[in-house]
């Protein structure tokens, strides 16, 4: 049985193991085994007809006419200023991510609900239509909903609630707003949806870039191969 006493560390200060510590831990292994399981599983079922799986993490992420203020260079003794709008609009990004190669399909639509993200994961079918894809994602309201449609090419798996740090998809949004939304000023939705669409549109064509980003070892590391 571990111990739960208390011990002194070596700057005097008082330290006491956290039990929960490792019933979270051991909760958040045994999804993550669930899901390798779930890919070994399907990589045999599709190579019975000869088809290629591919794993792909989705996410959604907002953008809109709110400011984003960072940090940026500036002269010394200079305080920059950046101009922002207090005005609450919004677009949303849907994006799916292969961590394995670095593909990237993406979507910018007006709203999040099951009627977009069937458009969406209808269009990700479409562009992989001679392959099987396990798309992964959260427990979000509208990736649950029963009236939501998912392909025929395609199976959903759920990563554990309250886990964002288990996506690589959210490494999609932070590039995209450090490096086309930080300190912009937009007159209008318009603006921002063609600075969004370039921004994806340059991840999408840099496959490299983006699997630097989301290649997680514990995902690259699942066979897409049945032998």
């Amino acid at each position: 049985r571990p111990s739960t006493g208390c011990s002194i560390d070596t700057a005097g200060a008082r330290s006491c193991p956290d039990p929960g510590i490792r019933k979270q831990t051991r909760r958040r292994r045994r999804p993550l085994k669930k899901l390798r399981r779930a890919v070994r599983q399907e990589v045999w079922r599709q190579a019975e007809s000869d088809r290629r799986v591919r794993l792909m993490f989705q996410d959604e992420g907002r953008f809109g006419l709110l400011g984003t203020p960072r940090r940026c260079w500036a002269p010394r003794a200079v305080r920059p200023v950046v101009a922002a709008r207090l005005q609450r609009q919004y677009l949303y990004a849907f994006s799916a991510v292969s961590p394995h190669d670095g593909v990237m399909d993406s979507l910018v639509l007006p709203w999040v609900s099951a009627q977009t993200m069937s458009l969406f994961l209808g269009e990700v079918a479409q562009r992989h239509a001679q392959e099987f894809v396990l798309m992964v994602m959260d427990q979000a309201g509208w990736h649950l909903a029963g009236e939501l449609v998912v392909p025929t090419n395609m199976r959903l798996l759920f990563l554990p609630a309250y886990s964002p740090e288990l996506n690589p998809a959210e490494h999609i949004w932070e590039s995209l707003r450090e490096q086309c939304f930080a300190n912009h000023f937009f007159a209008d939705l318009d603006a921002v949806e063609r600075t969004l669409e370039a921004g994806l549109s340059a991840l999408e064509s840099d496959p490299i870039r983006t699997q630097s980003m989301t290649g997680f070892d514990w995902i690259t590391s699942i066979s897409l191969n049945a032998t």
